[in-house]
């Protein structure tokens, strides 16, 4: 071999390292999937075909994206357009990168849904005609939106779903309702009264809205609204707990958006299991008013961190690396966090928000206080109001959406209308990482609550069995920087057997009750040294 072709290997290789995203191990990769969806990523869902329900706002005037075959909306009581030849919702699949355009009727504008145990996206509200409608999608081939008229018994707009043991979802507050309901109904049409939702009203910006609800291991509600959290029994309509408020007062949900978790749940066999949640961001005080004035306070530089199955629990305040209002906090399946979009000033709102958060950040659950977060590489695409973020089977993040403005305005506004849609790659998925990585091998069934479950994997490297576990995430709807119903969970670890050279099988236990675990589709993860697999979808019931 020559001194000039090893010279020659020598300058290659310096290149490529320089070049490879490895080089960037540790901080994440961007990547544009698609320029123009022809709709903003105002809400996402993602369903067990591995496709993603996309939906606008109907009243914002014609989309970049037709309906097939010469369809078109005829809606007399449509603000803007009567006659609308567009679509305001897709169906983006995730495995070829494609999108089809969808007919929905009712304006879904600031709406909020849930998957039902069968896997058919049950969503709900909206604005003017669409308030008290309830719209479902199936995930099939070529299905598209069925709408009830009137499937509601009050409006609701803004207002937060979550699914319940029993596979039903209760739908709490929107504009101007301090009650929540039942959807399916099951006979009965009732409306129940919600007083905390009155009291965390703030004239003039409410900053009730979109509040944070989270189903406790008790089988009682976490609700959380502007600064303050109450544990409520559903099935009674009383107040069990009241918790004490965040540190500081500053308000955390719309139109002072933060974003909150419940942090992944573990030891599931244990007498108690413990619950936690962690809000970060929002906006201060009297932001939302400011921003009226074209005044633009700082938002938020902190997350506060609340065990809530303790007997005296309280708020633990950490500070983010930078302030943050509208971030969305995405569940990752080796149950670290992703914060990404938003903004470092103002509020939700139009043209409310100013000096886009490019930079994500991770914050590592299990790690000490003090050493928590770490920053991505950042996006160069602002992702303001009307932004979303949902986690997808393979491990990479998806985020849309932009639309701080009234209208499909692209130009002469602070904040263009954004039609794009990007990927986020955590650096687990990176190339350093493929021999570690795990690979399920393995066919799963459905499952039952309590049932053991063996997992078949495979890994290339050398196998450390103290560092393997299985999670279960449920897929979230997101909207307004809150993902309802995200929820994920760590297995009852069994033993670990070298079943072949570089295959192996992990014995867990799925979680005992529907209060752990509501009927429906999960994603199914093997993660390895903190590497996930690809996961592989289960249904629960």
């Amino acid at each position: 071999m020559t001194t000039t072709y090893l010279f020659f290997l020598l300058t290659i290789l310096i290149t490529t390292t320089i070049t490879s995203p490895v080089a960037a191990a540790g901080n994440g990769r961007w990547q544009v999937l698609q320029k123009n969806i022809g709709i903003v990523a105002m809400h996402m869902q993602l369903l067990h075909n591995d496709r993603i329900a996309i939906f606008d706002r109907t009243d914002f005037g014609l989309s970049n994206l037709s309906l097939p075959d010469g369809k078109c909306r005829n809606d007399p009581r449509e603000t803007t357009v009567k006659i609308d030849c567009t679509a305001h919702s897709i169906e983006y699949d995730v495995k070829s990168n494609t999108f089809r355009p969808l007919f929905v009727q009712t304006d879904v504008w600031c709406s909020s849904g849930s998957v039902n145990p069968a896997g058919t996206l049950i969503q709900t509200g909206g604005y003017n005609d669409g308030d008290r409608a309830v719209r479902t999608f199936e995930p099939c081939n070529d299905c598209d939106w069925r709408e009830i008229d009137g499937g509601l018994a009050a409006r609701r707009w803004y207002a937060t779903n979550h699914i319940l043991p029993d596979g039903r979802q209760i739908v709490i507050g929107g504009r101007k309702q301090f009650n929540y309901e039942f959807y399916p109904k099951n006979g009965g049409g009732n409306v129940y009264n919600l007083p905390f939702l009155a009291q965390t009203n703030d004239r003039g910006a409410e900053n009730n809205l979109y509040p944070f609800v989270f189903l406790n291991v008790d089988g009682n509600l976490f609700i959380f609204a502007n600064n303050r959290a109450i544990l409520f029994d559903y099935t009674k309509n009383a107040v069990v707990r009241t918790f004490p408020q965040v540190p500081g007062g500053e308000p955390r949900s719309y139109p002072s958006t933060g974003s909150a978790v419940l942090l992944p749940l573990k030891n599931l066999q244990a007498k108690l299991v413990e619950a936690e949640v962690l809000i970060c961001g929002g906006a201060s005080k009297g932001a939302y008013q400011s921003a009226g004035r074209k005044e633009f306070l700082g938002a938020l530089d902190t997350c506060a961190r609340i065990k809530i199955t303790d007997p005296n629990p309280r708020w633990v305040v950490e500070t983010m690396p930078a302030a943050r209002v509208m971030g969305d906090m995405v569940m990752l399946p080796n149950g670290d966090i992703l914060i990404i979009n938003g903004a470092s000033s103002g509020t939700a709102g139009w043209e409310y928000g100013r000096n886009p958060v490019l930079t994500p950040v991770i914050y590592k659950t299990n790690n000490p206080a003090g050493s928590r977060f770490e920053s991505q590489n950042p996006s160069d695409t602002p992702r303001m109001y009307h932004s979303s973020a949902i986690l997808v089977r393979d491990g990479r993040v998806l985020v849309g959406g932009s639309n701080p403005h009234v209208g499909y305005n692209f130009a002469n506004v602070l904040f263009p209308t954004e039609l794009s849609l990007e990927a986020f790659s955590p650096s687990y998925l990176e190339p350093i990482f493929a021999n570690v990585r795990p690979r399920i091998v393995s066919r799963i069934a459905a499952q039952k609550h309590g049932q053991r479950l063996v997992v078949r994997f495979e890994v290339q490297a050398a196998l450390d069995r103290n560092s393997v576990h299985v999670t279960v995430l449920a897929p979230p709807f997101n909207t307004h920087s809150f993902s309802m119903n995200q929820r994920l969970l760590v297995l009852e670890p069994g033993k670990v057997t070298n079943v072949a050279r570089t295959a192996y099988e992990i014995d867990v236990t799925m979680p005992g009750s529907p209060i752990l675990a509501p009927p429906g589709f999960y994603m199914l993860f093997v993660v390895h040294k903190e590497i996930p697999s690809e996961g592989v979808w289960i249904q629960l019931h």
